[in-house]
């Protein structure tokens, strides 16, 4: 399904790669702007496996210093991701800052079509900002949902889906994300 939606946005949007990267960061994924207004910025030292996607003009994504993100996850801003220095984010992740759809059936129906030719309209759409504070680590298949902040120095165990904030200096797991431990 993930690929299919890329190669979509591929066929109708074309390829923008205006974003910036630091001194020493490998990009390996993918990062895809529908938008060329839209702001993609990476730190030093980071390694990019996944795939990082802006939906509208005003979209951005702030990856700070020495962040992993790992294959096969899908990072989707429509308003503002920022990610800390030193995070860790393991593969399979979705951090979605947006709900991708409508709620209303009937503003939905023809998204399909509109998000081919380019002309979906996000202004229905419900946005919050992500922050992933520093040194967080996030395991394999998690799911962080909009208007998340997790804290300092966390851990998101695998598998989870993270629904609200995470204090700094915890372990949380589940679905959804409840804490588990508090950590130094």
């Amino acid at each position: 399904m993930f690929k299919k939606l890329l190669s979509i946005f591929k066929k109708t949007q074309g390829d923008i790669k205006n974003y910036s990267t630091g001194k020493d960061t490998l990009v390996r994924g993918t990062i895809y702007k529908t938008s060329p207004k839209s702001e993609v910025t990476i730190g030093n030292s980071c390694l990019i496996e996944g795939t990082l996607t802006t939906y509208t003009p005003e979209a951005k994504i702030l990856i700070g210093n020495k962040v992993f993100i790992g294959a096969g996850t899908l990072v989707g801003s429509a308003g503002e991701i920022r990610i800390g220095d030193n995070v860790l984010i393991s593969f399979d992740c979705v951090i979605q800052d947006n709900d991708t759809h409508s709620m209303n059936a009937k503003e939905r129906e023809n998204d399909v079509v509109a998000w081919m030719s380019g002309e979906k309209d996000w202004s229905k759409i419900k946005s919050k900002p992500i922050h992933i504070e520093a040194n967080a680590w996030i395991g394999a298949k998690c799911i962080i949902l909009k208007g998340v902040r997790i804290g300092k120095n966390s851990i998101v165990g695998a598998g989870s889906v993270v629904t609200k904030d995470v204090e700094d200096n915890t372990v949380v797991g589940g679905n959804p994300a409840t804490l588990i431990k508090r950590i130094n």
